[in-house]
Parts: structure tokens; C-alpha cells; sequence
């Protein structure tokens, strides 16, 4: 639902994946930003309104992606196809950062984009601490990309988690991905990507600002 900037360019990049599109939009003239090889459907009408939805098929939907540019419609677009037609891959931009993460809580997934862009931004002007990448629906846990202490460069995953009461879900080593064991050694230049409870955050923060220690 919506056919923006970001509707668009992901009706084209999933048609061009193999996937069969439909995309809905209020506005006729939105549909031009799908250029003249579109092959998918292009539905005009009100993304939550139950005979837009069925002529766009969203009873043999596998996925669904409110893109509008009105948070209010994206939630509750989402919300129908999700509990009234069990879409099960459903998902909803948000520009509110407080309502993003109420809705998360409630189990709708969501794309703050406020909060992604932020967080974008951030990591590239003030790169170091912990910038979170992803939180539950409960928000309680949190996968982090972390900067450790130099000092921990040349110790084991093990003795970073713990110091820090988290888990190393994987590393970035020379621009491609890690899995370790707990006998893999940090080396100076890795993106250490970890799962942190919110309540664990002080103990983290400490070990990984101060360095392992003696």
C-alpha cells in the first residue's frame, strides 16, 4: 500500500525478484513511478478498505507492506490484513517514533523511520558506543552493533560475553560475516554485533567503555 518512493521501488524490486506485485494507491498519477516495464497490478483505492484489498488479492497475499505516507493508515491497513485476512508478513512504515514503538510492543512490525534514519546518521558522524540495530516486540532485548575497548581486541568471545552478560550474535570481519565460538579472538577492526537484555545494559556498557581488566 502506497506507491511513493519507497512503494514503488519495492514493487519493482520484488517484481524483479520473481515475485507477483500489486500495489495500491489513491492517487492514479503515483502509479507513473513504476515506469512502463511494470508488469504487477496496480490497484487505485484506500489501502484498509476490504474491496481494494480483495481486488488486489490480498486473500492469496504472502506479504503485505503499508508504505503510505499516513501512520494512522499504515497501522490499520496492516492490522486488517494481518487479523482479518492472516497475512502473516506484514509490516508498517511509522513516522512517530513513540507510536512505532507501541505498536512493535503490540506485535505489528514496524519501520520508524525517524528512528532508522537517526540511527543512520549517527553511526556515521559519532561512531562510537553501541547504536542499536533491532528490539523485540517485548522490548527487552536488543541486537547492538557495539565498539569495544581497544583493549579487547586480542581476547576470546567468551571473555567478552561475560563481562558483559550478552551474547556476540556475529561479527563483521573485512567486510563479510562471522559466526563465532567462544575460542574465536577479537581482532582490531571487527564490528562486534551483540544481544543485550535492556537490563543488562549498565554491566555492558561498563565492560565494554573500560576494557577487560587484569
Amino acid at each position: 500500500m502506497g506507491c511513493g518512493r519507497v512503494g514503488s521501488s519495492l514493487a519493482i524490486e520484488l517484481e524483479a525478484a520473481g515475485h507477483s506485485v500489486a500495489i495500491i494507491d489513491q492517487t492514479k498519477e503515483a502509479f507513473r513511478r513504476l515506469g512502463p516495464n511494470f508488469k504487477g497490478r496496480t490497484v487505485l483505492g484506500v489501502g484498509f478498505d476490504r474491496d481494494t484489498l480483495l481486488e488486489a488479492g490480498i486473500e492469496g497475499a504472502q506479504a503485505f507492506a503499508a508504505v503510505s505516507n499516513g501512520d494512522n493508515s499504515n497501522i490499520l491497513a496492516a492490522r486488517v490484513a494481518r487479523e482479518n485476512y492472516g497475512v502473516t508478513n506484514v509490516v508498517a512504515r511509522i513516522y512517530d517514533p513513540g507510536r512505532a514503538e507501541i505498536y512493535q510492543r503490540l506485535g505489528i512490525p514496524t519501520v520508524a523511520t525517524v528512528i532508522w534514519a537517526t540511527d543512520q546518521i549517527l553511526r556515521r558522524i559519532a561512531p562510537a558506543g553501541a547504536r542499536s540495530e533491532w528490539r523485540d516486540a517485548t522490548g527487552t532485548v536488543q541486537l547492538l552493533e557495539v565498539h569495544p575497548h581497544v583493549d579487547w581486541y586480542g581476547r576470546s568471545i567468551s571473555e567478552l560475553e561475560s563481562a558483559t552478560q550478552a551474547r556476540v550474535a556475529f561479527l563483521t570481519r573485512l567486510g563479510e560475516g562471522l559466526i563465532p565460538d567462544p575460542h574465536t579472538v577479537l581482532q582490531d577492526g571487527d564490528l562486534v554485533h551483540m544481544t543485550i537484555r535492556d537490563d543488562a545494559m549498565l554491566t555492558a556498557d561498563a565492560a565494554l567503555e573500560e576494557g577487560p581488566g587484569e
